[in-house]
């Protein structure tokens, strides 16, 4: 079977091509590798799938050197003419729709690279999949559509019109657009409602991220809302088992619903203890400067993910200070960073 997964040099998409490739899937790989946070370790996440930088060219696809069952290529979403051509020529039995504009913050300051990737690109998918029939559809949505719920746990069952980010509203509206092309051309759909995914190979742009290269350097470090936050931080590997697993159940009994469910830990902890244990595992005392609720943010995340238990059987795994513990090790690896 042939997959396209898109946003393949990102964190999670980066990792998911790792584990379907050892599953003896045939993947091609998509992104555009853009600036939103530093193209170099996109390319160091490439290089490890042995996807040379200096034979990737916009439009055309790269053999890696290493996995015979792993191509790339670099094209916008909003490309249409080439997303089309892509999936014509290339005819995919599965697509998993990652690449989007991330962050929340990053919304307020630059709204449009939001529309432009996670709507118009997003409908070039939808269209394309019409056009090339494939057995399922899996794209990327996100916690943050649950925006000013009071009720925890979330569930896929709440209602969800209350964003507080364009970012999340761009999410609820591929929920929407999956759910008519579901309705009108009976393309299966599932909606992937990501919570805080953290670990190796991660986001520069997330806090776990940020405030460990902060604490290294001995810098100050943000606490938004003076620390008063919980979220659902759920580990890659539990991120990529869940999909894995979904994957090989949807295939099993070909699914043929649309459906949007909640990847998380079921868990959530609060900043102040996740700070807690990156000072405790780098050994260093964060210098902190307490602020305010940053505008777009929300109290607490915490997902029900008593779904996708039910459908696959799969609980998380991961503790944060497991979790932590393994993203340090890789961060001082990557980065050569020599600690006291």
């Amino acid at each position: 079977m042939k997959i396209l997964i898109t946003g393949a040099a990102g964190f999670i998409g980066f990792h998911l091509v790792n584990r379907l490739i050892t599953e003896g899937f045939e993947i091609v790989g998509l992104d555009n590798i853009n600036d939103y946070y530093d193209v170099n370790l996109k390319y160091a996440r490439l290089k490890e799938q042995g996807i040379s930088m200096t034979k990737i060219k916009y439009g055309e696809l790269v053999q890696s050197k290493e996995l015979t069952n792993y191509q790339f290529i670099k094209l916008n979403l909003e490309d249409k003419e080439q997303i089309d051509s892509l999936f014509q020529n290339e005819k995919f039995d599965i697509v998993i729709n990652l690449a989007a504009q991330a962050g929340v913050r990053y919304s307020i300051e630059n709204p449009y690279a939001y529309v432009n990737s996670n709507l118009v690109g997003f409908m070039n998918i939808l269209e394309a999949c019409r056009y090339n029939p494939v057995q399922h559809l899996y794209y990327a949505s996100s916690s943050s559509v649950y925006g000013k719920n009071k009720k925890v746990p979330f569930s896929e069952k709440d209602n969800v019109d209350s964003p507080v980010s364009l970012y999340a509203a761009t999410k609820k509206a591929n929920e929407l657009l999956a759910a008519s092309y579901h309705n009108l051309y009976q393309i299966p759909c599932t909606g992937l409602r990501f919570f805080t995914v953290y670990g190796p190979w991660g986001r520069p742009d997330m806090a776990y991220y940020s405030f460990t290269e902060a604490i290294l350097k001995e810098q100050v470090i943000k606490v938004f809302n003076n620390g008063n936050l919980k979220r659902d931080f759920t580990f890659i590997d539990d991120i990529i088992n869940s999909l894995a697993l979904l994957i090989e159940v949807d295939q099993r009994e070909i699914t043929k619903l649309n459906r949007v469910l909640n990847i998380g830990n079921n868990k959530p902890e609060n900043l102040l203890d996740f700070i807690n244990i990156l000072e405790n595992e780098l050994r260093i005392e964060a210098k902190k400067e307490y602020l305010p609720m940053q505008q777009g943010d929300v109290y607490e995340t915490y997902a029900d993910i008593s779904q996708l238990i039910k459908i696959t059987q799969y609980n998380p795994k991961v503790s944060l200070q497991e979790g932590l513990k393994k993203f340090i090790s890789w961060y001082k690896d990557y980065h050569k960073t020599v600690t006291r």
